[in-house]
């Protein structure tokens, strides 16, 4: 196993990529610690996940709460090996007409909270630690009313590239996961809930056509590469972002529609 003996942090652990992380690393031989902000949801992971996980009900994006997150931490793992920083949120901000509110939710979410997770978690990691940020491959689409989405998964690349520099003395991995489009419930919030099951299905198989693979992705595929990213399989892995996106970003005309 590629994970035994070690303890690792995963926001957002209660659903999609994070669950599907937290199961991949406890299988890994990991002891895993997951948040969540919906104490329901995060219930039901810890019960599916077992006695090798602890769930604590936080929002990253509240100082109080990640105060208590690792004060708690400290008093359950006292060490951490691993972090990855996952947990977000989406929102459309078209530019012309969003609500100044909506875009600072944003990037409050994604960047800002994302930091202030590795900020604190630091202490905690021993050396030779891993940390994975989740970014997205909306870092490079430009696709239209997004930008504060894209924006925070973007500044994750750079951000990610300087906390490498300031942890490697201490020999602290930093990378960053981006998938492509994955079959996980944040497809189904916001305004894609009030769709109708046949909208729905054509705005999944248009994704579908325009990835080379031409399918959707799993969340397991994306634990996949953050266990790769987080054992010592990536020994000499530092400061980098690895797509898993079936080639969205970097063969984009061997998508299906675009193929003649």
């Amino acid at each position: 196993m590629k994970l035994t003996g070690k303890k690792a942090l995963i926001t957002g652990g209660n659903s999609g990529i994070g669950l599907a992380t937290a199961r991949l690393f406890i299988a890994e031989g990991a002891k895993v610690a997951i948040t969540g902000r919906d104490q329901k949801t995060l219930d039901e992971a810890v019960a599916e996940l077992g006695p090798r996980a602890c769930g604590y009900r936080a929002d990253i994006t509240v100082a109080e709460d990640r105060v208590r997150l690792f004060a708690g931490l400290a008093k359950d793992f006292e060490k951490l090996d691993i972090v990855f920083a996952n947990a977000g949120i989406s929102g459309r901000t078209p530019t012309g007409s969003t609500d100044e509110a909506i875009f600072e939710k944003v990037i409050h979410a994604d960047l800002n909270g994302a930091f202030f997770t590795v900020n604190s978690a630091a202490p905690l990691l021993n050396d030779n630690g891993s940390i994975i940020f989740n970014g997205s491959v909306h870092n490079y689409l430009g696709q239209p009313g997004v930008a504060a989405y894209a924006a925070a998964k973007g500044g994750l690349v750079s951000m990610a590239r300087v906390i490498a520099a300031d942890l490697a003395p201490r020999k602290i991995r930093v990378n960053v996961v981006a998938p492509g489009s994955i079959k996980t419930p944040i497809w189904k919030r916001g305004a894609r809930a009030a769709m109708s099951t046949d909208a729905s299905d054509k705005e999944a198989k248009f994704f579908s056509s325009v990835v080379p693979l031409g399918r959707w992705g799993e969340p397991e595929e994306i634990a996949k590469a953050v266990l790769f990213l987080a054992s010592e399989d990536s020994s000499y892995v530092n400061a980098v972002e690895l797509m898993v996106d079936g080639g969205l970003t970097g063969a984009q005309f061997g998508a299906p529609i675009l193929r003649h």
